[in-house]
């Protein structure tokens, strides 16, 4: 194993670090390496998931994180939560805040893991990014969360109402699934759809675990929508899912299938194949982004990565992001352990990301970002999710009802 070969087994220990004695002393200004200490899941199911946005944050610090510190020294200290525990994500942060002292957290893609550990948060004083948790209220249940991911909100707002606006669709049938991004994503699309006139006809939420897509789209079916608004976690069920759908013959029955980036995420598009074709999804990345940012975030991934297929989506740039905004910390606080220094650092972050512009919102910990509506076409022999119009600077609106 050569290079930055970054598999399950060296995730899960390679990058383990010697304990350390409590809160004291963590952090460059000991002497040693500044630990960021990142929770994802490695196991199960969703692993694909999890091994996406390790391989993400390696990447940022074998490159652009190089230029950024200098001499300054980090160590990844990686743990698996095996899935939406939220148990298990509070004794893992535990024990990397107590045992192994790290002064950063990062990763989380669940988020009920994420909100289960704000208690922990407020009384480490700890900062943590959010890789992919996406709940519209997790920054607000500590002032150490900051997000490099998106909120539901953001993009099903805006979807929305591209579908019911620009696109003219006047009647929606929702499938979400039944945890609290799932329910994010419903209410965020109707407020969007509803605004511009739509209606939305039914709403079933559907369980988390290993669904049978199939009776789901086609009860959908039987009601001659003009549009299926799905969510679901993403994964091994975006192609779950689209084999479903084309089970179900939605398309033949000339109803469109529209949804955020799960739908069709990046590294599920050949598995799919051309069920996919013609699926509408908004989302803060595409693979197929033609950005200078992006074609060289994508060219050092498929250098670094040709062991495997996977290709990067819209995980790998929340947790490149997110590597990105650690590092800019640890640089503007000189790797010292200052936790209040390093999060108002992290609240004046811009940067040129593969997905476009971001910022994080100083008032929230948000990040603010383009949303865009693709659609799956053929380009280049490939699968791709072309983005036809960009939504641009978008804060989470969430937040702007329901503020602190």
């Amino acid at each position: 194993m050569t290079g930055l070969q970054f598999t399950r087994r060296r995730a899960l220990g390679l990058f383990a670090a010697m304990p350390l004695a409590g809160l004291a002393g963590r952090g460059h200004a000991a002497g040693g390496p500044v630990k960021i200490g990142l929770v994802l899941t490695m196991s199960g199911p969703f692993a694909s998931s999890g091994q996406i946005m390790a391989n993400a944050a390696k990447l940022y610090l074998e490159t652009e994180g190089k230029a950024l510190l200098g001499d300054l020294p980090v160590e990844l200290v990686i743990r698996d939560d095996a899935g939406p525990n939220p148990d298990v994500a509070k004794r893992l942060v535990q024990e990397l805040v107590t045992r192994d002292g790290i002064q950063y957290l990062g990763g989380f893609q669940w988020t009920p893991n994420a909100n289960a550990i704000a208690p922990l948060l407020n009384k480490a004083k700890v900062p943590c990014v959010l890789f992919n948790a996406s709940g519209a209220n997790t920054t607000q249940l500590s002032p150490w969360y900051v997000r490099t991911a998106f909120t539901h909100w953001q993009v099903n707002q805006s979807l929305g109402a591209w579908a019911s606006g620009a696109r003219g669709f006047r009647r929606a049938y929702l499938l979400t699934t039944d945890f609290a991004p799932g329910h994010d994503a419903e209410e965020s699309f109707t407020r969007g759809f509803t605004a511009n006139g739509g209606e939305i006809i039914t709403s079933v939420k559907m369980p988390i675990q290993s669904p049978n897509f199939v009776p789901f789209l086609l009860a959908a079916k039987e009601k001659k929508p003009d549009v299926i608004f799905a969510f679901h976690p993403g994964g091994v069920q975006a192609s779950a899912f689209m084999r479903a759908y084309q089970e179900a013959d939605v398309r033949g029955a000339g109803i469109q299938l529209i949804g955020p980036g799960d739908l069709t995420s990046e590294e599920e598009l050949p598995n799919i194949g051309s069920a996919a074709l013609g699926v509408i999804t908004a989302g803060q990345y595409s693979m197929a982004g033609d950005r200078p940012a992006n074609r060289a975030f994508v060219e050092a991934w498929k250098k670094a990565y040709t062991f495997t297929p996977v290709r990067p989506n819209y995980m790998a740039v929340g947790a490149y992001d997110g590597m990105h905004l650690i590092c800019s910390a640890i640089a503007a606080t000189k790797g010292q352990a200052d936790a209040p220094a390093a999060i108002e650092a992290m609240k004046t972050f811009r940067a040129d990301s593969p997905r476009g512009p971001i910022s994080i919102d100083p008032q929230t910990r948000d990040i603010i970002q383009n949303i865009y509506i693709r659609e799956v076409r053929e380009e280049n022999g490939e699968l791709a999710n072309v983005e036809m119009e960009t939504i641009p600077n978008v804060k989470d609106p969430w937040k702007i009802e329901h503020p602190l």
